[in-house]
């Protein structure tokens, strides 16, 4: 029986360690364009985890994060196979955008079809290629454009391994996230596949704090499933909290924005986040919490329209240990 793994056509076996291309659709100039794909297998067998990020295509900090991965000195696999994909969205990439070329989110398009749109195609590719191979894995994000979010884990935590992976992943914040329709963690989960979310920083920018925090947890979660030697931390180690309900703030007028308060604040309810002006100068409103919690995602541009989502604030029962949390891991990142 054989023991390799095929990607792509390609037939990767224990000890190898293989970069490979999984070829979609050409462009207009009938230039072939394809994922790129590493695939690095340990000669012990083990579990297989996937790697990947920039599904949406101006989502960059996981892109770095996956390169400091695989560009390790101190990566050596004792067990399992790791397949990194650092560009899923190449179309999206190439163009700056979180979108496909035929305007469709890639994450709200699988299982996708062989025969379906542009969108669909890149979906079914992914997921039997790689995801429905795989036992686990971490896909990488950031906030949209001109939105921030908090390093933070989202998963489905009401699973007992997934919780423990997710916990190993060592950030302050985890989201009991639902599965939401045509993303890549729903369609995965079918075949029994269990995805841990990344969530970090903004479109478009990479954010330092973010991709350490994402190297580091991405190698924790390797050790905790015994596919590489766990190390020692010159960081104590800290139990993240979890939260089961969050919500974004909307803006209750339309105006220039200055922030009361940044990522990772603590808020109150009736606390005052934002305050909003008129162009002239005349006061219009001051944007208010709805609840008390921990500020885990904002709008960065200091323009808004009413309605617009501003502040992303997640429900704790102890806010303030969150928030002494928060700011621990930045001093760590910061020095590391």
């Amino acid at each position: 029986m054989s023991k390799a793994l095929t990607i792509g056509g390609v037939d990767v076996m224990p000890g190898q360690r293989v970069k490979l291309e999984l070829p979609v659709a050409r462009l207009y100039t009938d230039s072939q364009m394809s994922i790129p794909v590493e695939v690095y297998r340990a000669r012990k067998p083990g579990p297989i985890m996937f790697i990947s990020a920039a599904i949406h295509g101006d989502e960059l900090n996981g892109i770095e994060v996956v390169r400091r991965i695989m560009r390790s000195k101190s990566l050596k696999l004792s067990m399992g196979t790791l397949i990194a994909v650092p560009i899923v969205n190449v179309y999206g990439m190439l163009q700056q955008t979180r979108y496909m070329p035929d305007r469709r989110d890639l994450n709200r398009s699988f299982p996708g079809s062989a025969k379906g749109s542009l969108a669909g195609r890149m979906a079914h590719l992914f997921l039997n290629e790689i995801a429905n191979k795989c036992d686990y894995g971490i896909d990488l994000h950031t906030g949209a454009i001109h939105r921030s979010n908090l390093p933070q884990v989202r998963a489905n935590l009401d699973d007992e391994e997934t919780a423990k992976l997710a916990r190993s992943f060592g950030v302050p914040v985890l989201l009991n996230a639902t599965l939401r329709d045509g993303s890549l963690r729903a369609s995965a989960a079918e075949s029994g596949t269990k995805i841990l979310l990344y969530e970090a920083g903004e479109a478009l920018r990479f954010d330092e704090i973010s991709i350490r925090a994402g190297v580091r947890g991405i190698t924790n979660v390797l050790a905790t499933l015994g596919m590489i030697a766990k190390r020692k931390s010159k960081t104590a180690k800290t139990d993240p909290f979890i939260a089961y309900d969050s919500s974004w703030v909307r803006a209750s007028s339309s105006g220039i924005v200055n922030d009361m308060k940044k990522l990772g604040d603590r808020v109150t309810k009736g606390e005052g986040l934002a305050k909003i002006c008129g162009p002239t100068g005349n006061f219009v409103d001051i944007l208010k919490a709805p609840k008390s919690g921990i500020i885990i995602g904002k709008q960065n541009i200091p323009l808004v329209q009413e309605g617009d989502a501003m502040f992303h604030i997640a429900t704790f029962e102890k806010p303030s240990e969150v928030s002494n949390h928060i700011e621990q891991m930045h001093e760590n990142f910061t020095e590391a």
